[in-house]
């Protein structure tokens, strides 16, 4: 009967220890791919969805084409080469350049200043920009009375009835039949957490429309803001012909 019950016991010690030699081996597994996840995920992580290469990737948007380098493409989906309906970019002002070791600060906000642009670039899905639109519809739908902006611009109320809630239209001085600059900001107390509370769309190529949304803070520097926008819009741009 002892002899049984010895059995019985050296069985059971003999499953213990299996166990524990199987959960300890489990740790030692675990361990090493952590060592080695840890060693090639690591930087990937701490990009944060950022990236610092910068290979050109063409990018095709209806009858245009766009040679864009990827660290100034703003999600990683879309940096590839290929047709596509949209494309997403951030640019850090004034220097208009991507993501880098240098300006990851920026990038991820951990700055006191906020000098991030962000760009949309799709299909044209509208007959005039935003300055284009100032008449025909904006003009209609603020109130006429506005208050003096920063660098010329004026600043004007929405209606409420004009279904734009705590936003503001910022206008520019006439040039011809249009407003040289047009955008929509967020209020002062709307914008307070946001990075970049004004809007304006641009069009350039054959039929590309822009939108970029910036600081309000950059409101004093609008004409530079602009032409540098252009500018970068159309110095990426690929001529096929």
């Amino acid at each position: 009967m002892q002899g049984a019950n010895e059995t019985a016991l050296s069985v059971t010690e003999s499953r213990i220890f299996t166990r524990i030699f199987h959960v300890f081996l489990g740790v030692a597994v675990l361990s090493i791919i952590i060592n080695i996840g840890g060693r090639y995920l690591g930087p990937i992580i701490a990009m944060g969805g950022h990236t610092d290469n910068t290979a050109i990737r063409e990018i095709v948007i209806g009858n245009d084409v766009l040679a864009i380098p990827s660290n100034m493409i703003r999600f990683a989906a879309q940096r590839r080469d290929g047709v596509a309906t949209r494309v997403d970019l951030y640019l850090k002002w004034p220097e208009m350049s991507g993501y880098s070791a240098k300006t990851r600060h920026d990038f991820n906000f951990t700055t006191m200043k906020r000098q991030i642009l962000f760009l949309s670039i799709e299909g044209r899905t509208m007959s005039r920009d935003m300055s284009g639109r100032y008449l025909p519809i904006y003009s209609a739908l603020i109130e006429q009375q506005g208050k003096p902006g920063p660098a010329g611009l004026t600043i004007h109320g929405f209606r409420p009835t004009s279904g734009y809630t705590d936003e503001e239209l910022v206008v520019s001085p006439m040039e011809g039949d249009a407003p040289g600059f047009v955008a929509r900001c967020l209020t002062t107390n709307a914008a307070k957490e946001i990075a970049a509370p004004c809007e304006r769309d641009i069009q350039f190529g054959n039929g590309l429309q822009l939108f970029y949304r910036f600081p309000r803070d950059l409101l004093g520097q609008w004409q530079t803001l602009d032409e540098s926008v252009r500018a970068f819009a159309a110095g990426h741009l690929v001529d096929r012909r």
